[in-house]
This record gives structure tokens, C-alpha cells and sequence, in this order.
């Protein structure tokens, strides 16, 4: 396990969102966290993939994607494009952040928010090294999936069938490298024992390969057994 060497609340501008970084020492990527509706930077599945991902080297970036007062119109939890531009507001944040601008940024969405994640890929594609989406819903990104280059992992559960269906037309409309992953008899939360290790496995092995220089150690697996 590494060491972190930074871990600090941020108010990421110009709305001040609250968020969590976690810098390991020597990281070599960094990982900005999209959660889905109904969750927030708290969410325990995403709080454990961001810490599998640090003890793999990777710095994380969880924060809240709305303002206590947009959280009470349900809608805002939908507005994708608003979400995307929320994360591409932490990507020109962390750009200038003493720890963490020297690192390739790496997206993470989950549900609605990798939604926003491509979307954000697409706008951005010299700052977004790649994307991963655990359970998403790609759809939801409407045109802007045929605009995405990032090389982008979706990670779909094998018992959710109609957003393995989704997931599995959206692999087609991508542009750059891309896979699909499914994890055998996982529904939407990948609430089942392991499931949630399967995921972490597939994403950091993704995120090591695109986003790890070439000279940094060779990847570990996180699937103990």
C-alpha cells in the first residue's frame, strides 16, 4: 500500500464544489470521480475504487457535481450537460493545483455520471488521457458519443441486462480505443460479493495503460485470491 502523501478538501471554482484529492507519493495519473444521481462525492463504492486506485498510484479528484441548492431540483441530477461542465471545471482546476498538474487526468463515471464523462471527454480531448464507466448510461451523452476519442472502458454488470444492451450500441459509436467488460452476474450497484473488486480490477488496469508513462513500475493486479 502506498503512502499518500496529500490528502485535503478543495473547493473547486468558480461555484466553490467541495471535493476530496488524494495524492500518493509519486503518482503518475489522476483519477476525477462522476458520480450518479442520487449520490455525491461520499459515495462508498466510488470512496472504494478511488482508494484501490491510490494504493495502484493513481491521484484521485471525488467531489460534489452540484451546489446544496441545485441538489433540490431532482432535474439538475439528470442535466447532463451541466454535470460536464462541472468536470470539465475540476479538469482546468486541477491544471493549476501545485500536487497535481504535472499528472494525466483519467475519468471515472458511474451511472449518469459517465454520461457526463464522455461528454466531458469529448469537449476536452488534449486534456482527458481516458474514461472509464462503471454502470453507465453512455446514451444519456446523446451526439456527443460519436465525438469521443479518449480510449474509454465500459464496465457493465452481466445481470443488468438493458444497460449491458445500452452500453453494448454505444461501444459502437466510440472513436478511439474502447472495450466493453462485463462482470458475470452483476446487477447495476455490483452490490454481489467481489463485484466491486472485478470493476476496480478492469479500471485500473485500463487506466494504467493509458495513463502511466512508459518508464513507471508495470501494473499490479487489485484481485486478491
Amino acid at each position: 500500500m502506498r503512502n499518500v502523501d496529500e490528502n485535503k478538501d478543495v473547493c473547486i471554482p468558480p461555484l466553490g464544489l467541495i471535493g476530496s484529492l488524494r495524492v500518493p507519493q509519486n503518482a503518475y495519473g489522476l483519477v476525477i470521480f462522476a458520480h450518479g444521481s442520487g449520490s455525491s462525492r461520499l459515495s462508498p463504492r466510488n470512496m472504494m475504487v478511488a482508494r484501490a486506485l491510490n494504493d495502484q498510484g493513481f491521484a484521485t479528484l471525488l467531489f460534489d457535481l452540484l451546489t446544496p441548492a441545485e441538489e433540490v431540483d431532482r432535474a439538475n441530477v439528470f442535466d447532463i450537460p451541466l454535470l460536464a461542465e462541472r468536470l470539465m471545471d475540476a479538469v482546468h482546476w486541477i491544471e493549476d493545483d501545485t500536487l497535481a498538474a504535472r499528472l494525466t487526468v483519467g475519468l471515472f463515471g458511474a451511472s449518469t455520471g459517465a454520461a457526463a464523462a464522455l461528454v466531458a471527454a469529448a469537449k476536452m480531448p488534449r486534456h482527458v488521457g481516458a474514461v472509464v464507466s462503471r454502470g453507465g448510461r453512455p446514451d444519456l451523452a446523446g451526439d456527443m458519443l460519436d465525438r469521443v476519442h479518449a480510449p474509454t472502458l465500459l464496465i457493465v454488470g452481466g445481470a443488468d441486462c438493458d444497460v449491458l444492451d445500452i452500453n453494448k450500441h454505444a461501444l459502437r459509436r466510440l472513436q478511439g480505443p474502447k472495450a466493453l467488460q462485463t462482470v458475470p452476474g452483476a446487477t447495476h450497484l455490483f452490490a454481489e460479493p467481489g463485484a466491486l473488486e472485478v470493476v476496480i480490477h478492469h479500471a485500473a488496469r485500463w487506466f494504467h495503460h493509458y495513463l502511466v508513462p512508459t518508464h513507471a513500475p508495470r501494473w499490479q493486479s487489485v484481485i486478491k485470491g
